[in-house]
């Protein structure tokens, strides 16, 4: 029986890294081998060469979890080999904590603070974001990215706006530089378009992009699937109270329409809560009665006895 009381914090760290397998697998062995935590999904990309790994635990376990983790990408990931459509700026290019059950994102702050100050440690710069920015430019993780590797590498040393939090001013020799903070849960949900040519992608994810006039809580990029012969609008959805998944999902049906092009399947990175998928599935059922779908209407929520 699952024990509601406890304290569980969810993360899902970033590395630049989608085509060793193997190097992927002794990161997440880190992961594995911290007691208190569990995997849930791992996912990587040669396309955008990342691997995304989702898990939970109590909180000081994933701190430790994280801790171990980035040290091992760091021995094993050099970003000046590195290529990929994400943008990115390090080998362990984000770390988020997010508060799951019984924790406060003050709490999921508190933990991203001491993983940042472990990983200066390292050698390594660290920049917060979300709930543990410093100032109102780094809530957003795009503008920490302008530049991305490339870019960092450079103006880190020679512009004081792009001075880390933690961490010396100058990038890691092989690992560059680290994102972390605190948020609340975030959705990847990406769409398939059935053409290839990435234009359309990057146009139709301008115009869901929130900074480009499109939906609120959404940031959008356009992406080459080049082994499925097709392209990808890749979506993060930083609120999906305030924009459910089935909007984005009109949205996009609707501008690729203007194209002539289909929505031919869709890709969940990591997991989603529950209420979104009800809040989506009820939309499209177009359910009346009752008028919110809740968990006490699935089944098996009453197997937890």
């Amino acid at each position: 029986m699952q024990d509601r009381s406890r304290k569980i914090v969810e993360s899902v760290p970033n590395y630049s890294e989608g085509t060793d397998g193997e190097k992927i697998e002794k990161i997440v062995l880190e992961i594995q081998n911290t007691p208190d935590t569990r995997i849930v999904d791992v996912q990587y990309d040669s396309d955008y060469n990342r691997a995304v790994v989702t898990f939970v635990g109590t909180p000081e376990a994933v701190l430790r979890a994280n801790i171990a983790a980035a040290k091992k990408a760091i021995t094993l990931i050099d970003m000046e080999k590195h290529k990929g459509q994400h943008p990115r700026i390090g080998a362990v290019d984000v770390v988020p904590f997010v508060p799951a059950q019984n924790v406060s994102i003050e709490e999921c702050v508190e933990l991203s603070r001491k993983f940042g100050e472990e990983m200066a440690k390292e050698g390594v710069p660290v920049y917060l974001y979300e709930e543990s920015a410093t100032n109102l430019t780094r809530r957003n993780i795009d503008n920490i990215r302008i530049g991305e590797y490339e870019g960092l590498k450079e103006s880190i040393t020679t512009n004081p706006d792009r001075k880390p939090d933690l961490g010396p001013s100058k990038f890691h020799p092989t690992a560059g530089a680290i994102i972390t903070g605190a948020r609340y849960p975030l959705i990847s949900f990406n769409i398939n378009l059935g053409t290839n040519d990435v234009k359309i992608a990057k146009k139709v994810a301008k115009a869901i992009h929130l900074r480009s006039g499109g939906l609120v809580n959404i940031k959008a990029m356009g992406t080459e699937l080049k082994e499925r012969n097709c392209v990808q609008v890749g979506i993060s959805n930083i609120n999906y109270k305030k924009t459910p998944l089935y909007r984005q999902m009109e949205l996009v049906r609707i501008e690729a329409a203007r194209y002539g092009v289909p929505i031919v399947g869709t890709e969940l990175i990591g997991v989603l809560p529950l209420d979104a998928a009800l809040n989506t599935l009820e939309y499209y059922l177009q359910i009346e009665n009752p008028k919110k779908l809740e968990p006490k209407h699935i089944l098996e929520d009453y197997f937890d006895f």
